[in-house]
């Protein structure tokens, strides 16, 4: 727990540098702070059956996040190209904070979130008995529960400070929007789920580079949906 709790700290401490110096990556980054705190009362709270397998993809999941930030930020031609694209684009001021939001919201769900599960699943995948397997699946499906409760306080600290805009649409349309966002997370990590276990049943590392290549095609074809259409 520990380190997971080192985690949640670095996190912080990055999402409000970027934001006292304007970086707008603290939009995503204060957001996936947010949800990652909350995501570690539950484990603490012990509300998911396998709670070590939930902390070590917590962190697997956020050495995604970072390793392709510190490519970014030190190389970009080596980072992922879907992280190419959310960090350029926090840097077009004509980009509002909704799509800063979207744009890392797609990228770390939708490409690294089913590499991160693939890889905390693949030794024992094949062993378990269905059971086990199902009770993983829940533990995955109660994330969106925690998501879906966080994103008020998403809403409300980070993007409508960010955003008159947003705050107008917030008073007009009361929680639906916050609603609308959470079923948009909630569809994308139920699709995740389905190609994680492609990834786990693909026999060779051929197919699954042929699995990574096209969510990284979707990724950015929905990237660039949230850039042009919002």
């Amino acid at each position: 727990m520990q380190e997971v709790q080192s985690l949640l700290e670095i996190m912080k401490e990055r999402a409000d540098g970027w934001k006292n110096t304007g970086d707008r990556r603290h939009v995503f980054l204060g957001c996936y702070s947010m949800m990652s705190s909350n995501m570690y009362a539950a484990i603490t709270g012990e509300q998911f059956i396998n709670a070590d397998w939930v902390s070590r993809l917590l962190l697997r999941f956020s050495e995604y996040y970072f390793e392709a930030l510190g490519h970014y930020d030190n190389n970009p031609d080596i980072s992922p190209a879907v992280w190419r694209q959310v960090h350029d684009a926090s840097l077009n001021p004509e980009i509002n904070t909704t799509q800063n939001l979207l744009l890392g919201v797609n990228a770390h769900i939708n490409y690294d979130l089913p590499l991160a599960l693939y890889d905390c699943l693949v030794e024992t995948w094949q062993k378990l008995p269905e059971t086990d397997k199902d009770s993983l699946k829940k533990d995955h499906e109660l994330v969106n529960e925690i998501i879906a409760n966080t994103i008020d306080a998403v809403q409300d600290s980070i993007i409508n400070p960010s955003s008159w805009s947003m705050a107008a649409i917030d008073v007009l349309m009361g929680r639906l929007d916050e609603w609308l966002l959470s079923k948009l997370i909630s569809s994308w990590r139920n699709e995740v789920w389905e190609v994680n276990l492609e990834l786990l049943s693909s026999p060779s590392e051929k197919q699954r580079e042929s699995i990574r290549k096209a969510q990284e095609t979707l990724v950015l074809r929905r990237g660039n949906q949230f850039i042009t259409f919002l």
